[in-house]
């Protein structure tokens, strides 16, 4: 029977992170597994965490978000430790991607008896040469802006959050021009974003990426390109389905390494978190980790 660890974001969804893990942890401990909890402090802890407890042959657990299942499942990228999604964020959109249970007995069915897959993530090179792998997508632009806003909302939730911070940031938006390096090959484009995307899901169930799989060894790079902003909303509007990607202002590259750059200091995040500024490459690492889904 296995083991588990999980790591919890304490303030995941913008309440109480333990909220989704109990009816599990009751589920787990029924069938005879074993399972420890440790509160993150931050999320330099949480890895620090994850590593430690992986390296003694337990499956680590990210209970939180996006956030909180990038950090965890990028630290243990390139590690033999099984991972382990509990969805309990805003977004969860790497566990849409593996198409996770969201019911508490489905999903404990999954990490007792589910066998491990092996999944990509993505490393990201900062400006400061600095490495960390995230496991969804890296965003640079408006999206970012907007990702910023929501997360630093204290009356909006959900969904609501991300539309009043993608309103916010693409009303102050000006048109940005990007370097745009996919294996080798340069690419010049001005627009509101490119996303480098492992998984099709970003922003709460966006379909940014509908061609993106998490185990082909290579990154969708989408391109939305200079536009009127009125159009910009409905192109929001098509992420829900993935249509946009039909529009003659919607650009998708692949490659197994990215650069992106841009004519001023754009911010860009990963996995939900926007703590950084472009210039920024990233390498895809294939099958550098293993999830149960």
């Amino acid at each position: 029977m296995r083991q588990f660890t999980a790591v919890v974001n304490p303030t995941a969804g913008g309440s109480s992170g333990t909220a989704g893990l109990l009816p599990l942890a009751r589920l787990l401990r029924e069938a005879g597994a074993g399972l420890d909890t440790v509160y993150s402090r931050s999320l330099e802890h949480a890895r620090e965490v994850a590593r430690e407890v992986g390296a003694k042959g337990h499956v680590v657990l990210a209970v939180g978000g996006d956030g909180m299942a990038g950090t965890v499942g990028g630290a243990l990228s390139g590690t033999d430790t099984v991972f382990g999604l509990v969805p309990a964020g805003r977004g969860n959109d790497f566990a849409r991607a593996l198409e996770l249970p969201t019911d508490a007995p489905g999903l404990a069915k999954v990490l007792l008896h589910g066998e491990p897959r092996a999944v990509d993530t993505i490393e990201v090179e900062s400006a400061r040469h600095t490495r960390t792998c995230v496991l969804g997508s890296v965003y640079a632009g408006v999206d970012a802006v907007a990702n910023r806003h929501a997360n630093a909302s204290r009356v909006l939730r959900g969904a609501a959050s991300y539309y009043a911070g993608g309103l916010r940031a693409v009303l102050a938006w000006k048109p940005a021009t990007y370097r745009i390096t996919v294996d080798g090959i340069r690419h010049e484009r001005t627009g509101y974003t490119v996303v480098a995307a492992n998984s099709g899901f970003y922003g709460f169930g966006r379909k940014v990426a509908p061609g993106a799989r998490v185990d082909d060894g290579l990154l969708d790079v989408v391109v939305i390109k200079h536009a009127p902003k009125h159009l910009f909303f409905t192109l929001m509007n098509e992420l829900k389905t993935g249509a946009h990607v039909q529009r003659p202002e919607v650009e998708i590259l692949r490659g197994e390494e990215i650069r992106i750059e841009a004519d001023r200091p754009l911010p860009y995040g990963a996995d939900g978190e926007v703590d950084a500024t472009l210039p920024v490459t990233l390498r895809v690492r294939p099958a550098a980790l293993k999830v149960l889904a």
